[in-house]
């Protein structure tokens, strides 16, 4: 059985599914930023950068496989 993808029309114009869930990624990395900061997140790694990006690249594939 196919998934059957929910557009959102904006204005005429269809918005993918993708977009909303790039959005909701950056909604919970921006909720999620101040709690990661008091456990100290980047003081176990030794690339603090790529691990937030690994974590968002997490996230976002969590949305979009449960989604």
């Amino acid at each position: 059985m196919m998934h059957a993808y929910r557009e959102l029309v904006i204005g005429g114009v269809l918005v993918a599914p993708v977009v909303w869930y790039v959005v909701a990624t950056l909604v919970v990395i921006v909720v999620l930023r101040p709690a990661l900061y008091f456990i100290g997140f980047s003081s176990l790694f030794s690339n603090p950068p790529v691990a937030e990006l690994s974590l968002y690249l997490v996230i976002f594939g969590l949305l979009t496989l449960l989604l």
